[in-house]
C-alpha cells in the first residue's frame, strides 16, 4: 500500500470511527421543576410541617438559588378549608401571591363555589393558568385560560445553547360529578394531552411536560404512553416519584407535607448531524419539617387564625367514643364519625333514612375518646357549605344510591355512603352496579316501590359524585327552607351534650 493510499485509510477510518461515536454533548443546562398540589390548610394541624408558610418559604428559596426553576401546582387549593367557606377561597389567593407558581393547573375543588367564582379565582392567580381540556359551553377557550405554554432556557438566540420545555395543563375531566363547574366544559384528558403532544413538538418542544389534576390511574396511563417527558400530577394526595429511564411520572404529598423537587440536568449536543437533547433527572424529596416559615406569609397566616378563632373555638359537646375521619376510613366503610353525620341529618330533618358522601367529610384526623368538639372541628369536617335537604325517593332509588356509592370503593372515592335508618352489605368482587344485597330500612327489606324521605346534601341531591338518580326526587324540604348540614350537626351535638357513635354493623363488606 503505498503512503498516499495509506492516508486515505486512515483519513477515511476517522471519519467512519467518529461518525459511530456518541453524540458531543457540549452544552449543559440545568433546570427544576418544584412541584405542590392539594393545599388546602393554612397551617398544617397534624404536624410540623406544610402550610402555606413552609410552601412559600420552600418556592421563595428555590427561587432565589438563581437557576431556572419551573414552579407548578397541580391543583385544588380554592377549597375546601374552613375560611374558605367563609370568603370562597379569596384568602387561599393572597397567600399563594405571596410566592407565586409559575404554573397553576386548576383542579376540580376550584369550582367548588361556581363557575363566577372560580373565573374570579384564576384571575387574581399572579401565575399562567393551564388547562387545555378545559372549555366554555359554546366549545370556546375560557377567558385566562391557556391550553399550554413554551418556557425557554438558555441563549433563545443559539439551539445549541437552549431548550424549549413545551407545559400542557390537564384538569379532572370528573370534575362535574364532584364540584359545581356550571356550564364549563372538560374532554378526555387522554385524548386532550396527546393532541397537545403533537402541537407543542411542532412549536419546536424539546422536552414536554403534562402538569395534571387527575386520578393515578390516568397518570399512569400517561406516563406509559411515552409522549411527555414528565407527568407531574396532583389529586391523589399521596407522594408518588417513577422514573423508568424515558419518563418521570411525580405527585407530591398533599398540604404540603412532603414536596417533589426535581433537578434535571438537560445536555444539549449533534449527533450525525442532528441536534440531540440528553437528560437525567435527581430527585429531591423535601419534608416541610426541615423548612423555617416565611415570616411574610406566616404573619397572614396567624392573622387568619386569630380572626377564625373568636368565632369557632367554642366547645359544643364531647363524643365518648374515638371518631376517625381519615380519608381511607370515611370512604371505604362505616365510621363512627359518618354515623354522627347522618344521625344528625336524618335526626334535623324528620327521615325515614340518611346518607352522606364519604367524600364530603374533610377533617382526616382521629378525635380521642373524650374530645371536647368544638365549632371549629364540625366546620373542618363539613367545610363545603352544604345544605341538608330532605327528598323522597322509592326504593329502587334507594338501591341504585347505594350502589353508586361502593361503585369506586376500590379506589376510595368520595361517593363512599355514610348512613343513618339503613343498613346494607356489599361485594366490591362483583361488577359496579351489582354489588349491593341485603338492604334494610330499620327493621325491613328495603321495598323497591315504597317511598322514603332521606335527608343528605345538596351536592349528592344534585348528582354529585355521580348520585345522578337523586335528581328527580321530590324535595321536601330544600332552598331557602334548609339549613346548613353543618350547623343541623352541631346542634344535635349541643342538644346531647356528649355523643358515643360507634361502628355497629350498618355497612359490612362480604
Amino acid at each position: 500500500m503505498t503512503v498516499k493510499k495509506l492516508i486515505t485509510a486512515l483519513a477515511m477510518a476517522a471519519v467512519m470511527t467518529a461518525s459511530s461515536l456518541p453524540a458531543a454533548f457540549a452544552e449543559d443546562i440545568d433546570v427544576t421543576f418544584l412541584l405542590v398540589s392539594d393545599i388546602y390548610e393554612m397551617a398544617s394541624a397534624k404536624s410540623k410541617r406544610g402550610g402555606f408558610a413552609r410552601i412559600n418559604a420552600l418556592a421563595k428559596a428555590e427561587r432565589a438559588n438563581g437557576g431556572n426553576l419551573i414552579y407548578a401546582h397541580a391543583g385544588d387549593f380554592i377549597s375546601p378549608s374552613l375560611l374558605s367557606g367563609f370568603d370562597q377561597g379569596e384568602h387561599v389567593v393572597e397567600l399563594t401571591n405571596l410566592a407565586p407558581p409559575d404554573i397553576v393547573v386548576p383542579g376540580n375543588h376550584e369550582f367548588d363555589f361556581g363557575k363566577e367564582q372560580f373565573l374570579k379565582r384564576m384571575g387574581e392567580l399572579k401565575s399562567t393558568i393551564l388547562s387545555a381540556n378545559l372549555r366554555r359551553a359554546d366549545g370556546s377557550k375560557v377567558p385566562g385560560i391557556k391550553d399550554s405554554t413554551m418556557m425557554t432556557f438558555g441563549d433563545a438566540s443559539d439551539p445549541m445553547k437552549s431548550i424549549k420545555v413545551g407545559i400542557v395543563g390537564l384538569t379532572l375531566e370528573d370534575s362535574p360529578a364532584l364540584s359545581s363547574p356550571g356550564d364549563l366544559r372538560f374532554s378526555s384528558s387522554m385524548d386532550t394531552a396527546m393532541a397537545q403532544a403533537e402541537v407543542l413538538k411542532e412549536q419546536g418542544a424539546d422536552i414536554l411536560v403534562a402538569i395534571l389534576h387527575e386520578d393515578i390511574a390516568t397518570d399512569r396511563e400517561l406516563y406509559g404512553t411515552g409522549k411527555f417527558d414528565f407527568v407531574l400530577s396532583g389529586h391523589d394526595h399521596d407522594l408518588t416519584v417513577n422514573y423508568n429511564g424515558r419518563s418521570v411520572m411525580a405527585e407530591s404529598r398533599s398540604e404540603g407535607d412532603l414536596i417533589v423537587a426535581l433537578d434535571v440536568k438537560f445536555s444539549i449536543g449533534e449527533k450525525r448531524g442532528k441536534r440531540r437533547v440528553k437528560w437525567w433527572p435527581n430527585f429531591r424529596i423535601i419534608d416541610t419539617a426541615t423548612v423555617t416559615p416565611d415570616a411574610e406569609s406566616l404573619a397572614k397566616v396567624q392573622g387568619y387564625q386569630a380572626t377564625l378563632s373568636k368565632e369557632l373555638d367554642v366547645a359544643i359537646g364531647k363524643t365518648d367514643t374515638e371518631l376517625d375521619s381519615r380519608k381511607p376510613s370515611v370512604r371505604s366503610g362505616e365510621t363512627a364519625i359518618g354515623n354522627l353525620i347522618a344521625d344528625a341529618q336524618r335526626a334535623a330533618l324528620g327521615a325515614d333514612i340518611a346518607m352522606a358522601n364519604g367524600g364530603g367529610i374533610r377533617g382526616n384526623k382521629i378525635y380521642d375518646a373524650g374530645t371536647e368538639l368544638t365549632r371549629r372541628d364540625i366546620l373542618t369536617e363539613l367545610p363545603f357549605g352544604n345544605l341538608n335537604i330532605l327528598v323522597e325517593v322509592d326504593g329502587a332509588t334507594v338501591l341504585a344510591a347505594l350502589e353508586n356509592g361502593v361503585s369506586q370503593v376500590e379506589k376510595t372515592a368520595g361517593r363512599f355512603p355514610q348512613i343513618s335508618g339503613m343498613s346494607f352489605s356489599f361485594d366490591a368482587s362483583k361488577p359496579a352496579g351489582q354489588r349491593v344485597v341485603d338492604v334494610m330500612i330499620g327493621e325491613s327489606p328495603l321495598d323497591l316501590t315504597k317511598m322514603y324521605k332521606m335527608a343528605t346534601n345538596d351536592y349528592a341531591a344534585g348528582g354529585g359524585d355521580g348520585y345522578k338518580m337523586l335528581r328527580k326526587a321530590k324535595v321536601l324540604i330544600g332552598g331557602l327552607s334548609a339549613k346548613l348540614l353543618a350547623n343541623d350537626v352541631m346542634a344535635y351535638i349541643r342538644k346531647k351534650g356528649s355523643v358515643s357513635p360507634q361502628i355497629e354493623g350498618r355497612i359490612k363488606a362480604k
